[in-house]
């Protein structure tokens, strides 16, 4: 089978749930289902398993299309790479982030397949990391089922890919947000400056107050009197910020550029198995 002629699969993959769209890849693509299943995490095992075994499932009966996921937050740790000239070759760049990755994270990263983004030797990139366990799964899945796993994204990445042309080119703000984990990014002339990945412990308007206000400490003095933060929280449809609070909410999503179709959607019932 040409490869142009593959049915695609894209897939979400969360602790809590998986979202899963198939495209019919003919003549004029177009979608052809969007199933979504939540999942109960088993005490004593990785925060991914349940998903991952509910993502077999959801593929008992395909076979042969080009697949690619989406893994959220929870599962991905980040960095923002210092610039750096003698940077020469690919290999190099991958020894310098794993480098860094060890010194934010110690030697846990060692157990962590990594991804750097476009380098830049003057602004430096984002690394973000995904444990080898969890990778090697998703691949033994995939061949399992003859399918071609075409790509393993983390979630902030694809999502700043998706949306970065309507960011402030001087200073931006970007929030992620989905069950449980916050991901707050900075960027500064188009660079990476900071990156925040944390739970949410408690309620999620004030969980990213105190972070936007935390993160501007350090990443610099406030620069307007009312701050726009790009957001995208498709779980939490009816998010909103104090009008007082210094910080203006930009939603990202839009009729004119809408997320991509596997990304998570609000559930209105979500304790179903099925939406």
């Amino acid at each position: 089978m040409s490869l142009l002629w593959r049915d695609r699969i894209q897939i979400f993959l969360a602790p809590d749930r998986v979202d899963l769209v198939r495209s019919y890849r003919g003549i004029k693509p177009k979608q052809t289902g969007r199933h979504v299943a939540v999942c109960e995490q088993t005490p004593g095992m990785p925060a991914w398993e349940a998903a991952l075994a509910q993502l077999k499932q959801m593929l008992a009966d395909e076979t042969g299309a080009g697949i690619s996921v989406i893994i959220s937050n929870h599962f991905v740790r980040y960095a923002v790479i210092p610039p750096q000239s003698k940077i020469e070759t690919p290999a190099e760049l991958y020894a310098y982030a794993a480098f860094q990755m060890r010194e934010v994270y110690g030697e846990r990263a060692t157990a962590w397949s990594l991804g750097v983004g476009s380098w830049d030797p003057v602004t430096g990139a984002v690394c973000a990391a995904i444990e080898h366990s969890l990778v090697e799964r998703l691949q033994e899945l995939a061949a399992q089922r003859a399918m071609r796993l075409k790509g393993i994204e983390p979630y902030l990445t694809g999502a700043f890919d998706h949306w970065h042309k309507r960011f402030d080119k001087c200073r931006a703000w970007f929030a992620l947000i989905e069950t449980g984990r916050l991901c707050l990014a900075s960027l500064e002339g188009g660079a990476w400056r900071r990156i925040s990945n944390q739970r949410i412990w408690h309620h999620v308007e004030d969980e990213l107050l105190a972070t936007l206000e935390r993160e501007a400490l350090l990443f610099s003095a406030r620069g307007e009197a009312e701050e726009p933060v790009y957001l995208f929280a498709p779980e939490h449809p009816e998010f909103t910020l104090p009008h007082d609070c210094g910080w203006r909410v930009v939603p990202l999503q839009d009729d004119g550029r809408p997320a991509p179709p596997h990304y998570p959607q609000y559930l209105s019932a979500p304790m179903s198995k099925t939406a």
